[in-house]
């Protein structure tokens, strides 16, 4: 096992921020780490890589104890944090040059590593650049290559993607998911579910400081009943009907928005089959019908709410 986090306490003052939190990788694994603002996601991360004291609990890596003097530890991991943390007097290359010096003494080394880095993010025409004269995308692109130039066994990124266009956005998860393939284990977090959905193959939900579920998409849509939507443009809306359609065994639940009834199905390959049996057997006219299956926000916003966060 990669991480092994164990009932962590953290609190500021008579704010909990971890209560008994818990979290295990396994080697070779993308896990995604979800959670609201302020339900302790950067405060794990932070106490699992010890640059956070914690006031209970255990937390190995790589099967060691993890401690602030962990230098054996430290060097096989590497850290892409949200805010972009280079420095603008250098150039790309010097900067790539610099964190990966963090880890890699060997000049010879260091110079290989930096240079597979730069290919690997793609920056081989902005080398001499500094980093005010790139775009966002090119920025982020090295933030990472200074995060991971090291070959890093474990990788956390913390929303590598906020703010950059898709060109970008594509370029990033496809190199987090070649990293993967080359052998690191990822801890991952997004609020762009879409991409959790595609990049993890298993995912963790806290909030509150605790784990409130964890397994892949398939089995948190399976916990909370997510199944197909089905979207029907009505020509004469009634409020009758969303208690009628609610009643029937292929509906959870019914909503009416305008002319747009919107059916939450139950478990089922015929959904949509019924739907429009039963529009047809009660003479309703209707115009566009749209199906869309669960996705990972339905089963994100289901388990947390759909209050605002602070």
């Amino acid at each position: 096992m990669i991480v092994n986090a164990q009932n962590l306490v953290k609190r500021y003052g008579e704010l909990v921020a971890l209560d008994h939190f818990t979290l295990q990788v396994e080697e070779g694994e993308i896990l995604g780490l979800l959670g609201p603002n302020g339900s302790g996601k950067t405060t794990a991360i932070n106490c699992i890589l010890s640059l956070l004291e914690y006031d209970r609990g255990t937390i190995e890596l790589f099967g060691k104890p993890m401690r602030p003097d962990a230098y054996d530890l430290k060097r096989q991991i590497g850290i892409v944090m949200q805010e972009v943390a280079v420095f603008d007097e250098l150039t790309v290359q010097e900067n790539i040059d610099y964190f990966c010096g963090l880890y890699v003494c060997d000049k010879k080394r260091r110079r290989e590593l930096v240079e597979e880095a730069i290919a690997f993010t793609g920056l081989e025409a902005h080398r001499k650049f500094r980093p005010k004269k790139l775009s966002g995308g090119l920025l982020r692109r090295l933030n990472i290559a200074c995060g991971i130039a090291h070959r890093p066994k474990l990788i956390f990124f913390d929303e590598p993607t906020v703010a950059v266009d898709p060109q970008s956005r594509n370029s990033i998860l496809e190199g987090i998911k070649r990293l993967n393939r080359e052998g690191a284990t990822i801890v991952y977090t997004s609020h762009y579910m879409e991409e959790v959905e595609l990049l993890c193959s298993r995912i963790m939900i806290m909030d509150q400081g605790r784990t409130i579920a964890s397994g892949t998409k398939e089995d948190l849509k399976a916990m909370v009943g997510a199944n197909e939507k089905i979207s029907v443009e009505l020509l004469a809306p009634s409020p009758d009907l969303v208690r009628e359609i609610s009643r029937q065994p292929f509906a959870r639940n019914a909503a009416l928005n305008d002319n747009i009834l919107t059916i939450y199905c139950s478990s089922g390959a015929q959904n949509l089959l019924q739907v429009m049996d039963y529009f047809r057997s009660h003479s309703i006219t209707f115009g566009k019908v749209y199906s869309e299956p669960p996705t990972l926000n339905d089963v994100f916003l289901e388990i947390t709410g759909k209050h605002l966060r602070n």
